[in-house]
């Protein structure tokens, strides 16, 4: 059996999530239907770095199946592409090794998140922004978010504490930049716990709002509460980057 490697972006407006749930549009049903159609092959498995919830959009997730297909990695690409909804697309095909796992050989994942702030909202890009109708001080944000850089236990920014067998996470990067009525939040981390950057995103814009000092963040990591955090902020925030796996 061959391993491939896929690299997708897709736009989660529509999924409920990459899982497949019986009942559901999800990304993992949707892209192994077409690779089904391109081998002839079922069922197909398709073993993601991550899953992503509901309205959460990728930009570089990664995947990868096993088949008994004999097509070059370029007829791989163009015919699951030919099968897929254009919310949805393969960007690279790659044969791997057969030990290479798409989950578990993951080191690092970059996540954004982007808020507009404006003093209006953009229809066009309402799927994919975070609204703040108040303006918010993206340089107090940076300040308050330099604490989460790090090996911490991020357990007050997890939902549904404990989920994971443990709640400790090293960010090696964390970034906000403004560019004009948008913040980005960029964070890589080496995993990422259930909902983890929308409650620090959540947190980081009340720093952002004025409603709480720049040191809040770094008692809220303390008290290790999730209930002390800011709200969850919305999905359609949130892209999933780049996966980066060891060479």
């Amino acid at each position: 059996m061959r391993n491939i490697k896929l690299v997708l972006s897709y736009d989660g407006s529509e999924f409920n999530g990459w899982q497949t749930q019986p009942g559901f549009r999800t990304v993992q049903e949707t892209v192994e239907a077409a690779i089904a159609a391109v081998t002839r092959e079922t069922p197909i498995r398709l073993n993601a770095s991550g899953r992503t919830d509901s309205g959460v959009h990728a930009v570089g997730q990664v995947a990868n199946f096993r088949t008994a297909s004999n097509l070059l990695c370029e007829r791989f690409l163009r015919g699951i592409n030919a099968n897929l909804p254009e919310d949805v697309a393969v960007l690279s095909a790659e044969e791997k090794q057969e030990s290479f796992d798409a989950n578990r050989d993951a080191v690092r994942k970059l996540y954004r998140y982007v808020i507009h702030d404006g003093p209006a909202p953009t229809p066009f890009l309402r799927k994919y922004v975070a609204r703040s109708r108040r303006p918010l001080d993206a340089a107090a944000m940076a300040r308050a978010a330099r604490c989460l850089v790090g090996t911490h236990d991020f357990r007050c920014f997890e939902t549904e504490w404990p989920n994971r067998a443990t709640s400790v996470r090293t960010i090696t990067h964390l970034r906000i930049n403004r560019f004009g009525d948008h913040i980005w939040l960029d964070v890589e981390a080496d995993g990422f716990l259930y909902n983890m950057v929308r409650a620090i995103a959540g947190t980081l814009m009340n720093v952002g709002r004025g409603y709480w000092p720049e040191s809040q963040p770094q008692a809220i990591l303390e008290a290790g509460d999730r209930t002390l955090a800011g709200p969850t902020a919305p999905a359609e925030g949130l892209f999933l980057m780049r996966v980066t796996y060891e060479a």
